[in-house]
């Protein structure tokens, strides 16, 4: 079965398992889900991520979430660009989320970047989550 949204999908498992306190969640493997998954280890909201295979012989990603004091480091993960509703921004108009304390990664021309670094390079793009 394909997915209409894969990137939702990983975002979805990882504030599920978040929610349930688990240790690790599992999610299928792509470039674009790794590209967001560096950005979410470099900002420091995962410990990291792991190639592996699956039961079935499909790649996927097994994600390490992180904690603090007993509660996630993540508070709050969404969506913004949706396949029905594409949301660009430019270099200048990128959003900053709560004031600085959270980013928003920014898919750009020069690869997927947190908002930060890509008003650091003066890019915008496509702005497809937001996290805090």
């Amino acid at each position: 079965m394909t997915m209409s949204d894969p990137i939702a999908d990983m975002i979805t498992r990882v504030r599920n398992g978040q929610r349930v306190h688990k240790s690790s969640v599992s999610t299928p493997a792509s470039k674009m889900r790794g590209a967001v998954l560096d950005v979410l280890q470099k900002e420091g909201y995962i410990r990291g991520y792991t190639s592996s295979v699956d039961a079935n012989g499909k790649p996927s990603f097994e994600v390490e979430l992180k904690y603090s004091e007993g509660e996630p480091v993540i508070a709050k993960i969404q969506r913004v660009s949706r396949p029905g509703r594409r949301v660009y921004s430019g270099a200048e108009d990128l959003p900053r989320v709560f004031n600085g304390l959270g980013i928003s990664i920014v898919s750009t021309p020069r690869g997927v970047l947190s908002d930060i670094e890509a008003r650091k390079q003066h890019v915008g793009g496509e702005i497809l989550c937001r996290v805090f």
